[in-house]
């Protein structure tokens, strides 16, 4: 009996953290590129390769070093019942943001992963920002907090995805290929995001705020980031 408790308890959290990473859930992440679309238009990513590539980089210079460590304080923070952490790490990742559409964007998946919860009958708490509200989501499935960034960077990762194909734009197979390439570096980044205590947790991505900055200017965009 004790092993079947604890099969259906590790299913439960497994099945959770798929929910909370799908593309499908109604938090709006498909509409935001960040800064890739404005890539495509400034050359800087023409194809398959280079898009895998931007987002390669992307994924360990800024996702890794900022957003999954976030979260994976945030975990902490929440199991153990520190409010106070919590809040910093809230404004942390709004004063990190260097642009309005991109902590207009943390800001709304944020918003409406709580709106999510609550249709559900959860309490979403308060939580201002996404990875924060992803964090309190995913607390609550019994998964380990390395589960539970791998579930996050892969969310991340489809809905980038997706945005490289329609910007660059790419077909469905180049785009599965950069999937699996970003499957293959998730780990490190991960791995690497869990040693990053506050002093070393940094958002520092010139080129990617400068083109998140003329992305608010551009003419045409599919994108809101």
């Amino acid at each position: 009996m004790a092993t079947a408790t604890t099969t259906a308890l590790t299913d439960a959290a497994l099945l959770r953290l798929v929910w909370l990473a799908s593309p499908a859930l109604p938090v709006g992440g498909f509409s935001y590129s960040e800064g890739l679309e404005a890539a495509v238009e400034a050359g800087r990513v023409t194809d398959e390769a280079t898009a895998g590539e931007w987002l390669t980089h992307q994924l360990h210079l800024a996702l890794a070093r900022a957003d999954l460590a976030v979260v994976a304080a945030a975990v902490k923070a929440f199991r153990t019942n520190d409010a106070e952490e919590v809040a910093v790490l809230d404004e942390w990742i709004l004063h990190t943001r260097e642009t309005g559409e991109f902590r207009q964007q943390t800001e709304q998946m944020g918003r409406s992963l709580g709106e999510w919860q609550k249709s559900l009958g959860t309490d979403p708490g308060t939580s201002r920002t996404y990875p924060v509200a992803f964090a309190r989501a995913a607390s609550s499935t019994g998964a380990a907090p390395r589960q539970i960034l791998l579930a996050f960077a892969f969310g991340w990762a489809e809905n980038m995805m997706q945005a490289a194909i329609k910007s660059v734009p790419l077909g469905q197979g180049a785009g599965q290929r950069i999937l699996l390439r970003l499957a293959d570096e998730i780990p490190a980044a991960v791995d690497h995001a869990m040693t990053l205590d506050e002093p070393r947790r940094q958002s520092f991505a010139p080129m990617l705020a400068i083109l998140s900055a003329r992305h608010e200017a551009q003419y045409s965009r599919l994108f809101r980031s």
